[in-house]
């Protein structure tokens, strides 16, 4: 193992970590928003079991950004801050405007399959460095979405 890093880890593995942490918290941020957008300006039918439906959410993502964030500092490097940033590096596209409540379901729904891929990968990477805090919170993280992928899928038939 080359040179570890404060909390024991090899260097050269945790860079390429808190490469994809970053790519994470990028996709993050943007789903986080879209969610935001949903919750204002969704109309229609189903607007009071989604309009809460959606805040549950975005309050949840607000909490990951944040944890995602810190777990890049605990490994000894700097999370992005920036939306310029964070357009470089998202799959997750920008929502424009989302009135449709089935059409932002359908939007959190494939958030949702790249976020977790992502995550997937990153548990991938925290296993080869033995990197038990990240794969803890991925194996959350992935445990606690596959649920809410399910409940959406439910809400659309699928």
């Amino acid at each position: 193992m080359g040179n570890l890093n404060a909390i024991g880890l090899d260097s050269e593995k945790t860079m390429k970590l808190a490469t994809k942490l970053n790519e994470l918290l990028a996709n993050y941020s943007f789903f986080y928003q879209n969610t935001r957008g949903y919750h204002w300006n969704i109309k229609g039918e189903k607007f009071f079991e989604l309009h809460l439906k959606f805040e549950e959410l975005y309050n949840d993502l607000f909490l990951k950004i944040d944890e995602v964030a810190e777990r890049i500092l605990t490994l000894g490097f700097t999370p992005n801050h920036n939306y310029t940033d964070y357009a470089k590096l998202s799959k997750i596209e920008e929502s424009k405007h989302v009135t449709d409540g089935k059409k932002g379901v359908e939007e959190v729904l494939n958030a949702f399959k790249l976020i977790i891929t992502l995550q997937r990968e990153i548990l991938d990477l925290s296993g080869d460095a033995g990197d038990e805090g990240t794969n803890a919170l991925m194996s959350d993280y992935i445990r606690e979405q596959e649920k809410l992928v399910w409940m959406y899928s439910a809400y659309l038939n699928k």
